[in-house]
């Protein structure tokens, strides 16, 4: 008679014991992908979730992403997959859409989230509601919301973006992810059992200096959650250090003064977005940005609204999609740019106020600079597919563009031009002014300039040279309106131009 315990039913018993063992370990690890944060790690308040798969993942067509207070239970965040990220095409607008004629209102005591205000709630009186269609994130405190992708697959890696300022500091988080979100080697979801469960650091930061990366080790992963965390017009300088890295994000923010933005280098650190004008578009009835005051708009890739006394240096800020969208959008007073590449499809920097530009970059198609202010550019490298260089929109009493020891170049077989002044839909700049002193350029039209509405707009230019050979352009056939400057007759307009402070209404950023 054989013993029930033999060798190999022993092995057997065995072999099932460890299976079960394995089953009731890492989940992470039995399905081929790996979790961030990591289990009970604590992470900054604005982490960005990820999951690294052994294979390059599909995201699913629906399924949940959800985010639970760990203590309570209580469901914090959730993301629908089902519902798309933001529109593909371009709306129709009728013609009761218009420039909005009322200011839009600034003042605010604290800043509305998504905790707090559903996201969409129009915040100008003049704009509806934005349609909840699609998915819609606060940034920013600007409640009319941006639309965006809750998630983003890059390589093997998915990147979970939940609704900005919803966690909190001190607080533990567990994360579900239905199996439909994505296909990819052994994924089979991620439940409650199978324990994602991470902590947000105790310590609110408290120091002038903030600092930004990436991979979760200082104050704050993204550029947001650094400019969420500064007062509104605080009056005491604050420096936000940027580590190297990519940091795929939309940046907005609004009433922020006295801050410094430091990269690591044009090369280093990259803020960025697939955003445009017909991903996230102004409102069905509220054209954006023409007069001071006015809807802002929600295009760009990175956006300082209503910011004074700011200082950038050492960063790529891009747009990643074609179509109108700027790289960068400026509305403020003292904005200086110091080493930053700005990449943008259509206009690459919109300039409404006073900005200083100091050996910067810029990439973008035409109007590669649409503005409403001054804008002073100083050693300045402008690049486009050809078409004009700038649509300068500066009102009476205030300067446009001015642009000493530049460069303006675009593609061979191309031409470009320093800029244009349209009328606009009835709309004309008079009072516009663009100058261009000791600047090269490379495929430049022998006009010059473009299309000018009204011939009593500014079009002064001195000293202008070829990029390929330094020798002095011909000028011979400038557009009639332009005129050239003369070095002994213009000398204290010449010298005049060449100070920031008298473009830029009295501030000199290099002191």
């Amino acid at each position: 008679m054989n013993n029930p315990t033999t060798p190999t039913k022993v092995m057997r018993w065995l072999c099932a014991w460890l299976w079960m063992i394995c089953l009731s370990g890492t989940s992470a690890s039995a399905q081929h992908f790996s979790l961030w944060p990591q289990k009970n790690e604590a992470v900054p308040v604005d982490a960005r979730l990820s999951i690294t798969f052994s294979d390059t993942p599909v995201l699913g067509k629906q399924g949940w992403i959800r985010i639970y207070d760990a203590e309570t239970g209580q469901p914090i965040d959730s993301l629908d997959i089902s519902k798309p990220s933001g529109l593909t095409q371009s709306r129709t607008y009728g013609e009761d859409c218009d420039y909005a004629h009322l200011p839009y209102n600034y003042a605010r005591t604290q800043m509305a989230t998504n905790r707090t205000i559903q996201p969409g709630t129009s915040s100008h009186p003049q704009a509806e509601d934005t349609p909840d269609d699609y998915q819609l994130n606060i940034i920013g405190g600007f409640t009319d919301g941006f639309h965006f992708h809750p998630v983003l697959v890059r390589g093997h890696e998915a990147h979970i973006y939940l609704h900005n300022n919803m966690l909190d500091y001190g607080h533990r988080y567990y994360v579900t992810v239905d199996k439909s979100v994505f296909s990819a080697k052994g994924f089979k979801g991620i439940k409650k059992k199978d324990g994602w469960v991470f902590s947000i650091k105790k310590e609110v930061p408290e120091a002038d200096t903030i600092y930004v990366n990436a991979n979760g080790t200082a104050d704050f992963c993204t550029v947001q959650g650094a400019l969420d965390h500064i007062p509104d017009f605080s009056s005491q300088k604050h420096v936000i250090m940027i580590a190297p890295g990519d940091y795929e994000e939309i940046v907005y923010a609004r009433n922020k003064t006295n801050v410094l933005i430091q990269g690591a280098g044009m090369n280093a650190t990259k803020v960025h977005y697939a955003n445009n004008e017909v991903f996230n578009p102004h409102p069905m009835k509220v054209k954006t940005n023409e007069w001071p005051g006015t809807f802002p708009s929600r295009r760009a890739a990175f956006m300082l609204d209503n910011c004074h006394d700011i200082e950038m240096r050492d960063l790529t800020v891009a747009t990643d999609l074609t179509g109108q969208a700027e790289g960068l959008l400026l509305n403020g007073e003292r904005i200086a740019l110091h080493h930053v590449h700005i990449i943008g499809s259509g206009d690459a920097l919109q300039a409404n106020g006073t900005v200083f530009m100091d050996s910067c970059q810029l990439d973008g198609g035409g109007d590669t600079i649409l503005g409403r202010g001054a804008v002073y550019a100083y050693r300045t490298d402008f690049r486009n597919d050809g078409g004009p260089f700038t649509w300068v929109r500066n009102t009476c009493g205030t300067h446009g563009d001015v642009f000493v020891e530049c460069t303006f170049s675009c593609p061979d077989g191309r031409v470009c031009d320093y800029g244009r002044t349209p009328n606009n839909h009835v709309k004309s700049y008079p009072y516009a002014e663009l100058v261009v002193i000791d600047c090269k350029v490379k495929n430049l039209a022998p006009t010059g300039w473009g299309v000018i509405g009204e011939p009593s707009a500014t079009m002064l230019e001195y000293n202008t040279r070829d990029m390929m050979t330094g020798l002095p352009v011909d000028t011979s056939r400038r557009a009639p309106y332009s005129r050239q400057l003369d070095a002994e007759k213009d000398a204290d307009l010449l010298r005049c131009y060449r100070n920031p402070a008298f473009v830029l209404k009295g501030w000199n950023p290099e002191k």
